[in-house]
């Protein structure tokens, strides 16, 4: 028996938190989804902190490795600082092997820098899922540019402009399990192992072997409560790449079908999350592993009239986030509000190493063993200069300010879910605009949320 568990570390990309059937969706299929949720823990209140771009997988990711926070990224998130330890450093020091596959949003320095090897690396942001242009791990850190594979699918080409389906290679979802199941079955060291996989999937293009589109052939998709045909004002993102995968006005029929999609993407996710599953049972490794699954960032996909994650909306913050392994409560759930950057640090505990000094985030090693214990009582969120968020255990205020905008929303986060029911303006709610004001205000400072993004004209504007 190794010292230390291994680790396996499964990142979905574009998954929101409502997207697995034991959580409560019943018309999507994740059977493997459903093992880990039976057999540990799972946080239904995990968030991002939105971004500070329109890509806004790039600092999530980043905060994910680094556990630093939003406004103590370099770059928009898009690399990260050779000073800023990262969790898979962590873990070799540590004295693990650290093996990456699947998609590295945060440049190539670093990736290098927090594994021993990899393969199958894709180092964009989004592909075609059939022509991913992937690497090995090289150890000098070089790596062919992207471009040497010419792909169908480009920024400026809209959902139905794409070949539907198009098989000319091994969809990315199939390759990275495939080259992580064979880690694990040719895994041959007595020292732990940190596996990191992270899929592109279900991210747009929303291609998946035939099979599992027809699995839902018989499903209802139901709309969302909160759909609209748009959003109810223009914030600056209209016509920004995410929101033109759908024509205006949106349609139940178009929404319905790009919902099917999605589920049938995180349904052939699932199939090669279990394989990875049946990989450690095999191999002998699963008693002996703590297997993590979280995603970057949530998606809309119809809600509020929208169709991407570039919102401080329930559905575009929330992700999944489920351990399961080595002394994790099994069949458990936590409500309490955490980040992805808080992952760093939880491993870090459970396993008995120092938290770097650069980390952030806040361990939820003690929200899992107790449910009374909270992470986090509130949470701030900021999509690049155009909004600002922070919701406490009861509501959410949004503030808009462009150069054309100046809005405000409030909503009862309890009562009102789906976020369908303004607030703002009713007298009542005076006074917890007032509170919420004056947290955001605390967090812009604690958070050094004051880039040339953010002059002094900006929080005028409060």
């Amino acid at each position: 028996m190794k010292n230390k568990p291994n680790i396996v570390f499964l990142f979905a990309d574009d998954q929101r938190f409502n997207t697995i059937n034991a959580l409560g969706n019943k018309e999507i299929i994740t059977p493997n989804l459903d093992e880990l949720v039976a057999r540990g823990t799972a946080f239904t209140q995990a968030h991002i902190p939105c971004g500070t771009s329109g890509a806004v997988c790039m600092p999530s990711r980043a905060m994910l490795h680094s556990g630093r926070t939003l406004f103590h990224l370099e770059g928009e998130g898009q690399s990260i600082p050779k000073e800023h330890i990262t969790l898979g450093q962590t873990l070799k020091n540590a004295g693990y092997r650290a093996f990456g596959t699947g998609k590295w949003h945060n440049g190539t320095e670093s990736y290098t820098r927090s594994f021993t090897e990899g393969k199958a690396v894709y180092f964009g942001g989004m592909w075609d899922h059939w022509n991913v242009p992937a690497c090995d791990y090289n150890e000098e850190g070089i790596y062919p540019s992207r471009t040497v594979c010419k792909s169908p699918y480009t920024e400026n080409k809209v959902m139905k402009d794409y070949v539907e389906y198009m098989e000319f290679g091994k969809h990315s979802t199939d390759l990275f399990g495939e080259v992580a199941k064979d880690f694990i079955n040719n895994y041959d060291s007595e020292d732990p192992f940190f596996l990191y996989l992270s899929f592109m999937a279900p991210h747009d293009p929303r291609t998946m072997p035939k099979k599992f589109l027809d699995m839902y052939d018989d499903v209802e998709i139901s709309l969302p409560n909160n759909f609209a045909d748009e959003h109810v004002f223009d914030y600056g993102i209209r016509d920004l790449r995410d929101e033109v995968l759908a024509p205006y006005p949106r349609t139940e029929e178009d929404t319905k079908h790009q919902i099917k999609e999605y589920y049938a993407m995180i349904t052939h996710l699932d199939y090669q999350i279990g394989n990875v599953i049946e990989a450690l049972k095999e191999k002998g490794e699963l008693d002996n592993t703590i297997i993590i699954f979280s995603g970057d960032n949530g998606l809309a996909l119809g809600q509020h009239g929208l169709f991407g994650k570039q919102n401080s909306y329930e559905h575009s913050i929330r992700v999944p986030l489920i351990f399961a392994g080595q002394n994790i409560p099994e069949g458990q759930t936590r409500d309490s509000y955490v980040y992805l950057l808080d992952i760093f640090p939880t491993i870090c505990e459970m396993l008995g190493l120092d938290i770097p000094e650069t980390v952030e985030g806040q361990s939820m090693l003690s929200a899992i063993n107790n449910n009374e214990v909270k992470v986090r009582e509130d949470l701030y969120f900021a999509y690049t200069d155009m909004l600002r968020s922070v919701k406490n255990n009861r509501y959410k205020l949004i503030e808009y300010r462009t150069a054309n905008l100046n809005k405000t929303q409030l909503f009862d986060i309890v009562n009102d879910i789906d976020e369908v029911n303004d607030l703002y303006g009713n007298e009542e709610y005076d006074e917890v605009v007032k509170e919420l004001r004056k947290l955001l205000f605390e967090y812009r400072d604690k958070w050094d949320d004051q880039s040339h993004r953010m002059g002094k004209e900006y929080w005028d504007r409060y």
